[in-house]
């Protein structure tokens, strides 16, 4: 965990010490960087990266739940949530995308908001001040992402997170999603938290998990510790990690993270130049 401009050449050090890696979040901040970066994983280095959103729990049982094929194939995320390679890796995610080319187009607006909260806490006023947001498209050809975030998101109380995710048997909206059992029957379900701790349960106070309709679609791995859905997610990162050092599967590999990364710089340029920007296949895509 170090700041980004030291993070490629640690990854360097420890891949000389044959050491597995779990790299913070970019794993290098350019083009040109992770292009070096990604040499490490050619040579043989073991490298994950601490990308935890797609393991919240909520994006978590969304996932599972699509995964489980309820809405059938998603052709459209709209993702509003993250900022930057975060929001872009759960808009993959959701759409299945790995390592396609897209058209990306983006825009900044910004609107008025009173001030919100910080990592200080509670703002001193009641001030009006300018909520800044980035909206961009990214055409993947048979499917589309819509990257939508607003700098206040992750501590308002008045800007929450949104999500759509469109299929062609159904679609997920925020905490519930409606599929077709068959043509004629849809069927509507929420995603319900199970708690311990509540209306005098003695359990303890904690996640158990998450369930649509009659489906347990996540179960807390860290149950009965009494955690935020962020440090639930952190720590599956740590468990996954773990098991990846042990000869399991990759959970948020190199190229993922060089990927979400990479598509997040094209919105940059996108963004500064107020044109389309087409990605290019990368060299990480065909190692991966």
């Amino acid at each position: 965990s170090v700041p980004w401009a030291a993070n490629s050449g640690v990854l360097r050090r420890l891949a000389d010490l044959k050491t597995p890696s779990l790299s913070e979040t970019p794993p290098a901040a350019t083009l040109a960087d992770m292009l070096e970066i990604w040499k490490l994983a050619g040579s043989g280095a073991r490298i994950q990266v601490a990308e935890q959103y797609w393991a919240q729990p909520l994006h978590a049982a969304r996932l599972a739940f699509i995964g489980h094929g309820k809405i059938g194939r998603a052709s459209q995320a709209h993702v509003s949530a993250a900022h930057g390679y975060h929001g872009i890796s759960l808009m993959r995610r959701y759409l299945g995308v790995a390592f396609e080319n897209a058209t990306i187009a983006a825009r900044a607006f910004s609107s008025p908001i009173v001030q919100s909260p910080s990592r200080e806490g509670p703002p001193p006023d009641d001030e009006i001040v300018s909520s800044p947001q980035i909206l961009s498209h990214f055409d993947f050809g048979d499917r589309l992402g819509v990257f939508d975030f607003s700098d206040d998101q992750y501590f308002s109380y008045v800007r929450g997170q949104r999500l759509l995710v469109r299929g062609e048997r159904g679609e997920i909206i925020d905490d519930h999603a409606v599929y077709l059992q068959d043509h004629r029957t849809p069927i509507r379900v929420e995603f319900e938290r199970q708690t311990a701790g509540a209306n005098g349960n003695l359990e303890g106070n904690y996640l158990k998990g998450i369930q649509a309709g009659e489906e347990w679609v996540y179960r807390n791995p860290l149950a009965p510790g009494e955690l935020s859905d962020d440090e639930i997610a952190v720590g599956t990162c740590l468990l996954r990690m773990a098991e990846y050092v042990a000869g399991g599967p990759p959970f948020y590999s190199l190229a993922e993270a060089c990927q979400d990364r990479y598509l997040n710089l094209l919105m940059e340029q996108s963004l500064a130049s107020r044109a389309p920007i087409v990605s290019l296949t990368q060299p990480w895509a065909a190692g991966a």
